[in-house]
């Protein structure tokens, strides 16, 4: 049988503990939806809309499944055409040079050393990856998962797309590599 005092001192502690993290809700406005699009958009592309946080897979001519994403930082954002060169499940990952010089606080554990994170639910990339590539060139820029998905519908990445693993696996299953990205 529990004392009183084993009691009170157990209630004490457990009211003392930091409150459990709430779960992530997204604004529904980023989940994935079919919605109409011009119909002169050729189907089997993905248009991503910088200012409004959405990327848009167009499926037909006049729909698409839109997602909500998040973008890079200012001086970090990508724009123009690219090419889905390649695509990955549970990609492994490793910041850039540059990314490693900006903040190397964040990236300690890459400073000097060939590190790879391995691919797993606590990868940056998240999930999946779509590598976007530019004149048959690897970019070193991805349409990928996150560990981060408060970013969704902001500017906060190193110039990557960011999307819920959810949304970037459905993503992963409907775009074949070839296919045309196109970020305004």
């Amino acid at each position: 049988m529990m004392k009183r005092r084993t009691f009170l001192t157990a209630a004490a502690a457990a009211a003392a503990l930091p409150a459990p993290a709430l779960a992530f809700s997204l604004d529904p406005i980023y989940r994935p939806q079919n919605v109409g699009i011009k119909a002169d958009m050729a189907p089997g592309q993905i248009l991503i809309l910088s200012r409004a946080h959405f990327l848009y897979y167009v499926e037909t001519p006049g729909q698409a499944r839109r997602y909500g994403v998040g973008l890079g930082t200012a001086g970090q954002a990508i724009s123009g055409t690219y090419d889905v060169g390649g695509k990955k499940k549970w990609p492994t990952w490793r910041p850039t040079n540059a990314m490693i010089e900006r903040n190397p606080s964040a990236y300690g554990k890459f400073i000097d050393n060939d590190y790879v994170q391995p691919g797993g639910p606590g990868n940056p990339l998240g999930a999946r990856a779509l590598y976007l590539y530019r004149n048959g060139r690897y970019t070193f820029n991805a349409i990928h998962g996150t560990t981060a998905p408060r970013s969704i519908g902001r500017s906060v990445s190193n110039g990557c797309v960011r999307m819920i693993n959810d949304h970037v696996i459905d993503l992963y299953e409907r775009v074949p590599a070839g296919t045309k990205v196109t970020v305004l």
